[in-house]
C-alpha cells in the first residue's frame, strides 16, 4: 500500500478531513483529533493509535520489527509508526487505521461523533 492509497482510506471515514497543523506535516482528524499521522509527503509511515496502552501497542513492535516503532510524543498512549512498504500486510494497515479512528471516535463528545448513513 502507499501513502496516496492510505491516504484516501483514511479520508474515506465518515467525519475524516485532511489538515497541516505543523508545516509539511499532514494529518487526518475526525472532530478536532487526529487519528492518523502521515508526515511529510516523503514519509512512509503512518502513525495510528494501535492499542489503548503502550502495552497492547508493543506487540505491533514484536510482530514486526523495523516496520512498527512506538511514536515519538504519543507512543505513551499507544501510538505506534508503522511502515507503508514493509513487512505489514495492506489488511493489517487498513484494520489498524480502522483501530485508531474508532479509538478516537469513541473519545469524541457525543455531539461531535460522525453520523453514517443508514
Amino acid at each position: 500500500m502507499d501513502r496516496a492509497e492510505l491516504m484516501a482510506y483514511c479520508l474515506g471515514k465518515p467525519g475524516a478531513w485532511l489538515d497541516q497543523p505543523w508545516d509539511a506535516e499532514v494529518v487526518v482528524k475526525v472532530g478536532n483529533k487526529i487519528f492518523a499521522f502521515l508526515g511529510p509527503d516523503s514519509d512512509d509511515r503512518v502513525g495510528l493509535k494501535c492499542a489503548p496502552t503502550r502495552e497492547l501497542a508493543d506487540e505491533w513492535l514484536h510482530r514486526f520489527p523495523g516496520d512498527a516503532v512506538a511514536s515519538s510524543h504519543v507512543g505513551r498512549f499507544g501510538w505506534n509508526s508503522l511502515r507503508l512498504a514493509g513487512a505489514i500486510d495492506d489488511d493489517e494497515l487498513l484494520e489498524a487505521v480502522d483501530t485508531s479512528y474508532e479509538a478516537v471516535v469513541a473519545k469524541l463528545p457525543r455531539r461531535e461523533r460522525p453520523t453514517t448513513p443508514a
